[in-house]
This record gives C-alpha cells, structure tokens and sequence, in this order.
C-alpha cells in the first residue's frame, strides 16, 4: 500500500535554541497529519460534523535525526493495527528537500480508541469506518507546505519530484 503523503514546512517558532525542531512539536506534526489523513480517507463528516470521535491513548516517538527551520517534511501515515475499539497509526517522518534521501528522521506511532462524541464511552470500529482506516487513503498527499505549487517548482530547483495527477 502506498502511504498516504503529509507536507509541511517547519516555521521559526517551532524550533528551539539549538536550532531543531523542538521535541513536543512532532506530537502537533502527528496531530495536524491524521486530521488530514482522516479527511483524505472521507471520514471528516463521522469525526467532526458526526457523532464519532477519536482519542488519543498511547503515542511512542522514536527520534534519529534532526528537522531544521524551514525544511519540507514528508509525513507518511499508514494504519498499522485495527482492533476492536482502537487503532493504531504509523507516521514517519522524512525530510523531503532534497528529494531521493529517504531517510526516516523521526517516527512516530499513535494509538487512538474510537468513542461516542458525546459520552466519550468506548465503540467498537463500525464496518465502514474500519475500510476506510484500513485503505489509509492509498497514495492520497495533502501539501500544506506548497512544496509542489511554490513559484519555483521543484523542477526549476534542480528536483524532479511531482505528485500523480490523479492524487
């Protein structure tokens, strides 16, 4: 299954003093891409105008290298496990420019339990919801960082990297 693809561009705020990305700002990162990987997968009307929601219960970030102001980060979120209640998401994180090194830089794995938007009590996945958390909105980018339609393309930039017309 091809993963479904997250961009964002690290901000000045979002670094510390040692000039990385702070450690918590990789917990938001996640939070930011499974909103858009719920949105891609056609579940945002169940988990914001509907009667589901989703919480958080268990998150393991494992950190290998260093994202620095102002780089394109490739967040690849994959469904790892659906159980009765819960699910398990994988993100991993690349740096995206220059394209070609796929070096995972940090990831990060996320367990959530599927509750009632109301009284927040535990349900089980219904049918629908867990095909579409299992196809993982296949091969689907979200690019909040303009990395593809930025004035300078990647092709002028000496990259050749472009998303599929049909995502």
């Amino acid at each position: 299954m091809v993963p479904f693809r997250f961009y964002l561009r690290v901000r000045y705020i979002e670094c510390d003093a040692q000039k990385v990305v702070f450690n918590s700002r990789y917990a938001e990162y996640v939070d930011v891409s499974v909103t858009e990987f719920v949105r891609a997968a056609g579940l945002r009307h169940e988990f914001v105008d509907g009667e589901l929601d989703f919480q958080l219960v268990k998150q393991t970030v494992e950190w290998k290298a260093p994202a620095r102001y102002d780089q394109v980060l490739e967040l690849s979120v994959t469904p790892k496990h659906l159980g009765n209640t819960s699910f398990t998401l994988l993100t991993e994180f690349r740096i995206a420019d220059p394209p070609g090194d796929d070096r995972v830089i940090v990831t990060v794995e996320t367990v959530y339990v599927l509750v009632d938007a109301k009284t927040l009590t535990k349900m089980p996945l219904p049918d629908h919801i867990r095909a579409a958390l299992q196809s993982g909105a296949s091969g689907r980018e979200t690019d909040h960082a303009a990395y593809f339609s930025s004035e300078l393309s990647a092709v002028d930039q000496g990259f050749s990297r472009k998303p599929s017309a049909d995502n």
